[in-house]
């Protein structure tokens, strides 16, 4: 099947299976940033926005992809947001492996975009199913914390045009 969709804000137009998965389709494309681990949903890997949402790129089928807005690490971490993130989890002393950085990542985009002053308990329910890999939970959700401090003190800034 030929699928168009806009991957990391380039239209683009490939020949693909609707059973293959989107992460086979990545990897196929050299976007390395989307890990090929457990394959059932249990690691973050793999995770991608799609639309705008993080997602496990193992279990969406690129059948479903059609004029689907899909963001990888690759491009992701050029904006501004990943910046932010990066400065929040080097406050808190997040040090990624590189394995599990796009599940972890994408998990603290999501958190930031959906509250606007993440609680702990808020934040440990969205990584709850994130494998703890390279960094133990709390320093992952002190990380958030900080990444959401810096993001909305930004925001408070740009609004009142400083």
């Amino acid at each position: 099947m030929k699928l168009n969709i806009i991957l990391n804000e380039e239209q683009v137009s490939i020949q693909t299976e609707p059973d293959c998965s989107l992460l086979e389709l990545l990897r196929s494309m050299n976007l390395y940033s989307v890990k090929c681990g457990c394959q059932k949903s249990n690691c973050g890997s793999c995770a991608v926005l799609l639309d705008d949402e993080p997602v496990l790129s193992c279990l969406v089928p690129c059948g479903i992809l059609r004029n689907a807005k899909i963001t990888t690490l690759e491009y992701f971490s050029k904006t501004p947001f990943y910046q932010e993130i990066n400065k929040g989890f080097e406050k808190a002393g997040v040090s990624l492996c590189g394995y599990c950085n796009a599940g972890k990542i994408f998990a603290a985009y999501d958190i930031i975009k959906n509250f606007s002053n993440p609680t702990r308990e808020q934040v440990a329910e969205r990584i709850g199913d994130l494998r703890e890999c390279c960094v133990e939970n709390d320093t992952l959700i002190n990380g958030i914390i900080y990444a959401a401090q810096i993001h909305f003190e930004k925001e408070r800034l740009k609004k009142n045009g400083k």
